[in-house]
């Protein structure tokens, strides 16, 4: 009812930078490791929009053309996709992830990296004042050189320099930025022949398995200029044909599947939502629609049926519920 008094204050505002960004709620997921995400005032939201919609077509025609993350046209199905145009051409992938990307995000390596764009003083003050208001995020586990703590305080508690707020839109989009010069890394010095990434998550592709177990060092080696570190336990070389996850699922070249732990975190979920005493009916259609529209990018007919009849089996009246319109999306 406010909105227009609310777009004027928040204009003032910025206009005398006198803005400051407000308190984050945080909370924890499993998906499938325990995450921190912190959620900013809806009137900050607003203000990272207006922000990206500006600084997004400047460094968007910088980026490279497989980098799938939070980027219009591209997306997770887009990425995996483009994945299995490189397993069709090659035998052997890397896949590598960085270890604890958004709580390892250097303030000053980003702050260098969008003024390697950016040289508009108001736009940089407000870039600044986002970063330097994110909150404190879980310790980042890797360590460099001119780190420091303050004397008694929690790990968590100090690296003040370090760490993005996961549920940020300008998170997501300086991730992209921060990565960027990796990602030319890549493809120009390294010539991959085959590259996709998705956030934290990439893959190089080639016919020669030595040269991707080679690369890994100077891949580490750019990172760490990054002040980002590979996560020795996912970093592995695979055949393209046996099939690697990637992206929640399983990817072969010529078609894919839901990963397993994703199917019973679900099942799960929908066992506890059914055994309520009264359960909600228009949130468990709208549950079963979005897990049903996530999973038919695989192969999903008799992974639907499955989950329907182990839930049944389980003892729950699936077929039975008095709301009409989840019965019929039942039977369906």
């Amino acid at each position: 009812m406010n909105v227009e008094r609310n777009l004027f204050d928040i204009q003032q505002e910025l206009k005398s930078k006198s803005y400051l960004p407000g308190a984050y709620t945080t909370f924890l997921i499993h998906d499938p490791k325990q995450r921190m995400i912190s959620t900013a005032p809806f009137r900050d939201r607003v203000v990272h929009h207006a922000l990206v919609n500006v600084i997004e077509p400047i460094f968007e025609k910088t980026f490279v053309h497989d980098s799938y993350a939070n980027r219009k046209g591209k997306g997770t199905h887009r990425a995996i996709e483009r994945y299995q145009h490189y397993a069709r051409r090659y035998s052997w992938v890397l896949k590598c992830d960085i270890r604890k990307f958004f709580p390892s995000v250097d303030h000053a390596v980003l702050k260098r990296e969008i003024r390697w764009k950016i040289a508009c003083p108001d736009t940089l003050w407000l870039c600044d004042r986002i970063i330097d208001g994110s909150n404190t995020q879980e310790a980042p586990g890797v360590y460099w050189p001119g780190d420091y703590c303050l004397p008694g305080a929690a790990e968590a508690q100090i690296w003040p320099r370090r760490g993005l707020p996961i549920g940020n839109l300008t998170s997501q989009f300086w991730a992209n930025v921060y990565l960027n010069r990796f990602d030319h890394f890549v493809r120009e010095t390294l010539r991959a022949p085959g590259y996709v990434r998705y956030v934290d998550d990439f893959v190089l592709f080639s016919d020669d398995k030595n040269w991707l177990q080679a690369v890994q060092a100077p891949l580490s080696d750019f990172l760490a200029v990054q002040r980002l570190a590979l996560h020795a336990d996912k970093t592995h070389v695979h055949a393209t044909e046996r099939g690697v996850p990637f992206l929640g699922f399983r990817v072969w070249p010529h078609y894919r599947v839901v990963k397993k732990e994703k199917t019973r975190r679900f099942e799960r979920y929908l066992r506890h939502q059914l055994s309520a005493p009264v359960p909600d009916g228009d949130r468990l259609e709208a549950s079963l629609n979005s897990w049903r529209g996530h999973v038919r990018f695989g192969q999903h007919a008799r992974l639907c049926y499955r989950v329907f009849w182990r839930v049944k089996a389980a003892g729950v009246p699936l077929f039975g519920h008095p709301n009409d319109s989840w019965r019929v999306l039942c039977r369906a």
